[in-house]
Formats: C-alpha cells, structure tokens, sequence
C-alpha cells in the first residue's frame, strides 16, 4: 500500500487556498487516486488566515481529521511566516513550498527549521503578469506539481481547462494554464 500524502495548505481568506487544496485533490482523483480535500475555517472575513487540506493516496482514506504531520506545506502568503508556525509537524523529509520572493536559504533561517526541503517561488508576482490579479493558488500549484511530482503538469493543465472551461473565458483559462507552466519553471529549492 503506497502511503496516504498529506498536504497542508496556508493563506488568507480570497487567495485561493482552499480552491488549489480541491484542484489539485480532484487532478489526483482523475488520475485513479483516492483523495480528500477540506477546508478549516470559520467565520473568518477576506483575509484572515486560513488551512485547507488535502490527501491522496493509493489506497482508501479512512482518516477524517485535519493534517496535523504533513508531508507538504504550501504557504501562499508569505506574511503568515511571521504569525502562523507552518512547519509544524512537517515530516522530516517533507517539502515547504512559499510564495515569496526570498531565496529557499534566508526563507529556512526565518522558519528556523532543519526539516525538510524549502522551495519558493514569486507565484504573486506570476499571477499580476498571467491573469492580472494576485491570486497566487493557481502558480503555487504549478510549482508543487514540480517539486513533489505527485501528478504530471499535463495531467494539471489538462485537468485545469477540463474543470473550468464552463466557468472561465479562453483568456482566463489561457492566463491560468500559463501561470501553472511558468512557476513549474521558476520555483527554487536549496
């Protein structure tokens, strides 16, 4: 039996956290895995940190609480550094994948963790230029398809334009699909 990965998702309320946890929860499923993907948040306004989660695996999920040792941690917004503890319980050879800017090295020193890989990518900055809006979730997600391998980035662009084309003009779907390509190509690890 493969084991179960699991994904903790951060970010603020609007960024998109719990849209990329589902994405890329329903990229697995469509690709023969079993998954879960799930919010946690209350009443929380736009812009109040939140968690979303996902799971993937093999074999069937029989777990149903939130992700308390990930395997992958996805910060979309770069500023929870200073007021969430991310890493914890990450797994000790588990990925930390930021949206920032910051080199992968000065983000590890600010975390002040020798657990796992650091990668970061600029996925706001990828989202002004691709779609004209900072939403990071849809960079980020191309980035960890990269890092982690967990699906294939045709398999996510493919499933991308499947799963929006009804909600999406060809414009949008086109900027999204790029900002996927391109963060799997500028994401940085140490």
């Amino acid at each position: 039996m493969e084991k179960c990965i699991e994904v903790r998702w951060h970010g603020r309320g609007g960024q998109g956290a719990v849209t990329a946890a589902k994405f890329l929860a329903g990229t697995a499923l469509a690709g023969g895995k079993n998954i879960q993907a799930f919010p946690e948040y209350g009443p929380e306004r736009m812009g109040a940190p939140i968690q979303a989660f996902t799971r993937i695996s093999s074999a069937p999920i029989s777990i149903y609480c939130p992700v308390e040792n990930p395997n992958i941690v996805v910060v979309l917004d770069e500023t929870l550094l200073d007021i969430v503890e991310v890493a914890k319980g990450l797994s000790k050879d588990g990925v930390i994948l930021i949206n920032t800017l910051d080199d992968p090295a000065d983000v590890r020193k600010k975390l002040g963790t020798k657990k796992g890989k650091v990668y970061t990518v600029d996925a706001t900055s990828i989202a002004l230029d691709t779609l004209g809006k900072p939403i990071p979730n849809t960079p980020m997600i191309g980035a960890l398809v990269k890092v982690t391998g967990l699906v294939s980035l045709g398999d996510t662009t493919d499933y991308f334009t499947e799963s929006f084309s009804k909600k999406f003009s060809q414009q949008i779907l086109k900027g999204n699909v790029e900002a996927i390509k391109r963060a799997y190509k500028e994401v940085r690890g140490e």
